[in-house]
C-alpha cells in the first residue's frame, strides 16, 4: 500500500506588488515573512517590501524586487479561499 503524501502548503506566483502581510517566501537566507504593504519606487519599476525571517523575528530587512519579477509564496493558513 503506498504511503500517504503529506500535504503541502499552496504556493502560488505574484508580483511582488500583489503580496500581502503574512505572505511568507523562502530564498538560500532562510524562509521569510511579509510584515508591511509592498510601495513602489523608481517610477514603479521597483517594489520594496519589508520582510522578517520567520526563525528568527527580530531579523527584518526591505527586500526590492524589480516590478515585473513573480515571487513564489505561501499564503497564511485560511486566506487562500479569500484570494
Amino acid at each position: 500500500m503506498p504511503k500517504p503524501r503529506p500535504e503541502k502548503e499552496p504556493v502560488r506566483r505574484v508580483l511582488p506588488i500583489e503580496l500581502q502581510v503574512g505572505d511568507r517566501f523562502v530564498d538560500v537566507g532562510g524562509e521569510w515573512e511579509v510584515i508591511s504593504r509592498p510601495y513602489t519606487a523608481t517610477d514603479g519599476k521597483s517594489i520594496h517590501v519589508h520582510i522578517r525571517k520567520v526563525s528568527q523575528p527580530a531579523t527584518a530587512e526591505i527586500r526590492t524586487w524589480d516590478a515585473p519579477e513573480h515571487v513564489s509564496v505561501k499564503s497564511p493558513a485560511g486566506e487562500e479561499e479569500k484570494r
